[in-house]
């Protein structure tokens, strides 16, 4: 699996396509299709599919279940002590191994890159939470020392799976029947596994292939007390080491510890899954671009059953070029489907690594995992917008500034509009009309960040969370459009400024994509 927040499988499935929406019925082995489909029974005597059945999400899951739970960060009790000392001693333990292997081997590695690879086999040992740390550094390597960056890459490969037994109960108490009883054939082998849950491959009754996203057993009780203590030692990290203060450990373990209680909520990611699905067709023109349909009969509060995709991540480059996709139009697609869900629909996906964006095998391109989502406010949408319309249409950056003012950004004593705005430009313009080899509208927006802390604002963990899958865009951008100017493509924008984009490409002569 490739970064490990992806639960959705992560490798080519099986060939083949598998987008049939259609519903169909079969009937179980007694030809009955009566009864209560959401008692509790035992496989004994029943062996065959039931015929309608409606797991307890079938008309989406209620309100309460869509409710994040998160658990206090500072609490520290007996649970946390026994837990930390189990820490403290795996770390320990596990780097003191590498520097003894680097003694006896000096040839071979470094004192740092030996630590390093000590600090990841603890962190492998320790399990989910660490895991999940470990794919945070992996994923910034500007941030942390090289060594413990490339030896956290680790991180990012798949994590043993739990058995095949235990995924049967799990669905048993989540849908009141076993696999047997619901699903024509379900796999216990799973397809893939990550840090907090895995993949296995079923078919529905009538015909359809599905996948079963199931969590890790206990992986909610674990992943607190890991949390609270990684939080304590992050803090003493940050006040005593010069590591601690650069890499800001203390957020790295809060940023966590936000998003993490969301990801354990399987109802709220189908629910966002679904609406994110829904924005896609919303204008008719994003064809080319997907999402798995959830299956919301089969869902229950600890797994998510879905439309099982066939196709390979968007960074196997060779694979992509070898049959024939333009790399670049279905990026396009991509990103201008994001814009929308960021700008317009609300909930957009927040974790776009390549295991999480694949380009399918009849051409079309798929978003996967929506563990992480984002959700900007009306204010901070009316700035995205603002942001883009100058790039692509006007070019005045007096509009940026206002909407900086608005979301209280910028101070209103730092000058007037006009003048912010001609400061803005000299900064930002020349910046956004080059391709992507030469720039980053990423480093635009973190830039934007940086400015905004500066001036002692802080910026929202949505806005940062906007400027990452940016760069992830960007970085697929480097090899299948090196020469895109992304903040200038009039293509992203067409369902945001309809009007304005329709007269600006009569204008330039521009024609777009289907």
């Amino acid at each position: 699996m490739k970064q490990g927040g992806a639960n959705v499988v992560n490798r080519p499935y099986v060939p083949g396509r598998r987008w049939a929406y259609r519903v169909g019925m079969t009937v179980d082995s007694a030809g009955s299709a009566s009864g209560d489909a959401r008692r509790p029974a035992t496989d004994f005597g029943a062996t065959g599919v039931m015929s309608h059945f409606r797991g307890p999400y079938a008309d989406g899951p209620p309100p309460a279940d869509l409710e994040v739970d998160t658990p206090d960060l500072d609490r520290f009790g007996v649970a946390e002590v026994r837990r930390m000392v189990v820490i403290y001693l795996v770390l320990l333990t596990s780097i003191l191994k590498r520097l003894a292997g680097h003694v006896l081997h000096p040839r071979r590695t470094t004192w740092a890159s030996a630590a390093s690879e000590g600090v990841v086999d603890g962190f492998e040992i320790l399990g989910p939470t660490f895991v999940k740390i470990g794919q945070l550094v992996a994923s910034s390597p500007g941030i942390f020392p090289k060594p413990l960056a490339d030896a956290a890459l680790r991180c990012l490969d798949e994590v043993p799976p739990f058995d095949g037994e235990a995924a049967c109960e799990m669905i048993r108490d989540d849908l009141g029947r076993p696999p047997a009883q619901v699903f024509k054939s379900f796999d216990e082998r799973p397809l893939s596994a990550a840090s907090i849950g895995q993949v296995h491959a079923c078919v529905l009754p009538d015909g359809r292939e599905a996948v079963i996203k199931l969590q890790r057993p206990n992986i909610r009780e674990r992943m607190t007390t890991d949390l609270r203590v990684g939080h304590r030692l992050a803090k003493t990290l940050q006040k005593h080491t010069k590591l601690g203060k650069s890499a800001n450990v203390v957020g790295v373990i809060e940023d966590l510890h936000a998003n993490t209680f969301k990801e354990l909520n399987p109802a709220l990611e189908a629910y966002r899954q679904a609406k994110f699905r829904e924005g896609i067709a919303a204008f008719g023109d994003n064809k080319f671009i997907t999402a798995p349909e959830v299956y919301w009969e089969y869902c229950g509060p600890h797994m998510i059953c879905m439309e099982r995709m066939a196709g390979v991540p968007m960074d196997e480059f060779d694979t992509i070029r070898e049959r024939g996709v333009d790399g670049a139009l279905i990026l396009r697609r991509g990103v201008k489907v994001w814009l929308e869900a960021a700008t317009i629909h609300g909930p957009f996906h927040g974790d776009v690594h390549a295991g999480n964006l694949w380009v399918l095998d009849d051409g079309r391109a798929t978003y996967l995992d929506f563990g992480i989502m984002g959700e900007l406010t009306d204010d901070w949408k009316q700035l995205m917008k603002d942001l883009f319309f100058t790039s692509v249409i006007d070019s005045d950056f007096t509009r940026v500034a206002r909407a900086f003012k608005r979301v209280g950004a910028f101070p209103e004593d730092i000058g007037t509009d006009e003048e912010v705005g001609v400061r803005m430009q000299v900064a930002f313009g020349p910046m956004l009309d080059v391709g992507l080899s030469q720039v980053s509208l990423g480093d635009v927006f973190k830039s934007i960040v940086q400015m905004m802390e500066g001036l002692g604002v802080p910026s929202p963990q949505e806005l940062v969370l906007v400027t990452k899958q940016l760069l992830y865009f960007e970085r697929y951008a480097k090899v299948h459009a090196p020469d895109w100017a992304m903040a200038r493509d009039l293509y992203l924008v067409r369902n945001i400024f309809p009007a304005e984009v329709e007269q600006k490409a009569a204008e330039l002569g521009v024609v777009f994509p289907d």
